[in-house]
């Protein structure tokens, strides 16, 4: 197994950061269309494939667009397997009005929350980090 698990040491070692692009969804039927776009993911559904991009990219190629958003990577090394993480945060999230779009890679899991809450949401991100790391030394 790759990355940690356990939920306590995954919250203590958060360490969120905040990409500087503008990101939005966008979806597509044409495949043959999606190999001239770099987007940041691409996932097949059944009705069209899913994109996420830059908002410059698909404004350039006059793509119509939803949710402009910006992107927070938590920096721990998460497993692909570790339970609860991403229900926590979009909890603690939703307890603001944030809405969130996650997103789990190989060795991150990334948030795209909106634009304009995006610095609100990082700073949440933040305290949750250090209430679970005072909790841990209070607890010692």
């Amino acid at each position: 197994m790759i990355g940690e698990t356990s939920l306590n040491v995954l919250l203590e070692n958060l360490s969120p950061e905040l990409d500087d692009q503008v990101y939005v969804f966008t979806t597509l039927k044409e495949q043959s269309y999606v190999h001239s776009l770099k987007p940041k993911l691409a996932f097949e559904e059944s009705e069209g494939t899913t994109l996420i991009l830059k908002k410059e990219e698909a404004e350039a190629h006059g793509l119509k667009f939803h949710y402009p958003c910006r992107q927070i990577t938590l920096k721990v090394e998460s497993s692909l397997e570790a339970v609860g993480l991403i229900a926590h945060i979009a909890t603690r999230l939703s307890d603001h009005g944030i809405s969130v779009n996650p997103v789990s890679g190989f060795f991150h899991d990334h948030l795209f929350v909106p634009v304009d809450r995006a610095q609100e949401a990082l700073d949440i991100l933040r305290d949750l980090q250090t209430e679970r790391s005072e909790f841990k030394l209070s607890n010692r």
